[in-house]
């Protein structure tokens, strides 16, 4: 497998549409090439849509993705439709390119030996240069992990973020007080001053 350091290798492979993508246009350029097993398994699935998740933040970093398998055309468009990617994914039917990075190797499984697609990534610089390998990659954290390494924000989290800050609330708006009815006092007759009885008669 091809080491930080070490120069390029050179593709002109076409894409999921049929395009070929050749590596003349990616001069002064920096690139991810990443070589995965199969279109559609389920660790090639979930690293590619992580990919494309993460595609707009890529994208701003100007620094295009390349998918690379043995699969065909087809495949890859089958691939591509069905979860919406929107980057390349080359179609290195020949292992061309997969042989030059160095990554078709000998792989065990259940203790069978067998060779296949070592599934590892390489970030090549403007210099022309591969700059970072990922070997074994995660597949759930590579956008993540590259990202990091090349200073893009990494995607958000689905934790809630915590804050100091104490939620506002707002009061309820007071309701207007009553108006009281006045009270009205009712006078109250004064009684007359009782008439002092006749003299008794004598």
């Amino acid at each position: 497998m091809l080491a930080p350091g070490a120069p390029a290798p050179h593709f002109a492979l076409p894409d999921q549409s049929g395009t070929v993508q050749n590596a003349k246009s990616l001069k002064g350029k920096r690139y991810l090439v990443y070589f995965y097993p199969k279109d559609s398994t389920p660790g090639c699935t979930v690293q590619a849509c992580g990919i494309q998740s993460d595609l707009a933040q890529f994208n701003k970093l100007g620094i295009p993705v390349f998918g690379v398998s043995m699969d065909s055309v087809a495949s890859h468009r089958k691939f591509a439709d069905k979860y919406a990617l929107s980057f390349p994914l080359l179609a290195d039917t020949e292992r061309a390119l997969i042989e030059a990075y160095g990554v078709w190797v000998e792989k065990s499984m259940y203790g069978k030996q067998y060779m296949g697609i070592s599934r590892s990534s390489f970030l090549i610089g403007s210099n022309g240069k591969i700059e970072q390998v990922w070997e074994k990659v995660n597949t759930k954290t590579h956008a993540a992990d590259v990202l990091a390494f090349i200073g893009g924000a990494k995607p958000e989290t689905t934790a809630v973020k915590k804050t100091s800050a104490k939620p506002v609330v707002k009061k309820a708006a007071a309701k207007p007080a009553a108006t009281k009815k006045p009270v009205v006092k009712k006078s109250v007759a004064k009684k007359a001053p009782a008439k002092k009885s006749a003299a008794k008669k004598k």
